[in-house]
């Protein structure tokens, strides 16, 4: 005879099955979408949008659906002195500056060169998060660390590497711009206010971005007129930004749903989306060192990942 108990041990085992489905969904459709930007940010650039014009957009539309969610949810902004510096450096770590340099790079490499530049940022982060001591020296997050830096070297050094040997320079400037978002982590760690919602963070950062970038955009007359009918260059840029700020939303709800050593999995996802989408949008063929190269820094981004909440603290 079934018992109570075995009924409600049942029905828990279906719903946290249930959520764990949803998880994964949710970790795939939000990185396969956030892949794609690559490819976007390369159909805005490369058919002559200025890159700083399209920075600016992009941190207009995602203020304004940032601010909207705040306005519906009833979630107050905090505007003391201390939170206006800290939106600021993330502002300029998380947008201003890495979405610029990556919109400059984007004409120049291929998408699919560009997202696998986005999988050092789990690997800079665990190297800047050791010498602030928030993690201990785990001999394998080591060996990570080595294969990323392999596979930087793998996608500048030979000399067929890339299709242009000239883009040398934007494959490092989008390295730089992945330094800027572990950067951001740093900051976000030592100092999120407590209080603070991490949406409303999100869009006070949208917000100053948006402040820093106006003047930039004015004084060196890179405005991009969204004109109708639209183009190719108004649709990429109004769905990078549209997208963008709706997988980062989700990110963060992932985290807060299912944990952050289950929502780091999404580097993996929005990486290989990222050189997917290249090559169906763009027919992209990557040379041998390329796809080393990925599978390197795909090697290097498993070795750093924490495998479960016990490996924030322990070493190996």
């Amino acid at each position: 005879m079934t018992t109570d108990t075995q009924i409600e041990s049942v029905g828990l085992t279906t719903k946290g099955f249930v959520e764990r489905f949803f998880a994964w969904i949710v970790l795939i459709v939000a990185g396969t979408a956030w892949g794609i930007t690559f490819s976007l940010a390369k159909l805005a650039t490369e058919t002559g949008a200025h890159p700083l014009g399209v920075s600016f957009w992009q941190s207009v539309i995602g203020a304004g659906v940032l601010i909207t969610y705040c306005v519906v949810f009833r979630r107050p902004i905090s505007l003391k002195p201390r939170d206006l510096v800290f939106y600021t450096a993330c502002a300029l770590l998380g947008s201003a500056i890495p979405n610029t340099l990556y919109f400059f790079a984007a004409p120049n490499v291929s998408a699919g060169v560009l997202a696998i530049t986005l999988a050092t940022v789990p690997i800079m982060t665990y190297v800047g998060a050791t010498v602030l001591r928030f993690e201990k020296i785990m001999i394998r997050r080591v060996v990570g660390v080595v294969c990323g830096a392999a596979g930087v070297l793998l996608l500048v050094s030979p000399d067929d590497a890339l299709a242009n040997p000239g883009s040398v320079i934007w494959v490092l400037a989008a390295v730089i711009s992945a330094s800027c978002y572990a950067t951001e982590n740093m900051v976000i760690a030592l100092f999120m206010p407590s209080t603070a919602n991490s949406f409303t963070v999100l869009t006070g950062m949208f917000v100053i971005a948006t402040a820093a970038m106006a003047p930039v955009v004015i004084y060196t007359d890179s405005f991009v007129p969204l004109i109708w009918p639209w183009t190719s260059v108004e649709w990429s840029i109004v769905a990078m930004a549209l997208i963008s700020v709706v997988a980062y939303g989700f990110f963060i709800r992932l985290i807060n749903f299912a944990g952050p050593v289950f929502a780091s999995q999404m580097a993996y996802v929005v990486t290989l989306s990222g050189v997917f989408w290249g090559m169906v949008i763009f027919s992209e063929e990557h040379s041998r060192w390329i796809w080393l190269a990925l599978a390197v820094m795909m090697a290097g981004l498993f070795l750093v990942t924490p495998k479960s909440r016990k490996d924030l603290n322990d070493p190996a």
